[in-house]
């Protein structure tokens, strides 16, 4: 059963909108990340991170969305098996975003593929992303 790990925004002002959920909902500051493709926070309630990030490009953001857009960007799944659950995805209709993740640098989904996230959207062009990986929820700043 996958789960979910995180919920991404897409923010102009990382800074403001990190403080904003850590006043108003008490979430705790998890790390900082800072890539060529983005840079924002990780924010945690222990459970379910929420990524702050600023898009550093059109490509990098998707090319529907775009660096300047601010607003729910993707949801990121955990799963046991990453070839099995993309088949699944592209079985049910989805699509792989091999766009979004060339420009992470990364390759699609391989056999054995564990760590990195990868780029797929749902029958209605809803942007996502699967991990064998997982991801940290606790503090490590």
């Amino acid at each position: 059963m996958a789960k979910i790990r995180h919920i991404a925004i897409s923010s102009q002002d990382p800074e403001t909108a990190k403080k904003f959920y850590m006043d108003v909902f008490g979430l705790r500051l998890v790390r900082k990340t800072e890539r060529p493709t983005h840079w924002g926070y990780i924010l945690s309630d222990g459970y379910i991170n929420v990524a702050i990030l600023k898009f550093s490009s059109d490509a990098a953001a998707g090319k529907e969305l775009g660096a300047g857009y601010s607003g729910l960007h993707h949801i990121g799944f955990h799963v046991d098996d990453l070839e099995a659950s993309s088949k699944k995805v592209t079985s049910a209709g989805g699509h792989v975003r091999s766009d979004i993740d060339a420009a992470f640098g990364v390759g699609h989904a391989k056999a054995g593929g564990g760590g990195g996230e990868f780029k797929y959207t749902d029958p209605a062009g809803v942007l996502f992303d699967l991990s064998q990986g997982g991801w940290a929820t606790g503090s490590t700043m």
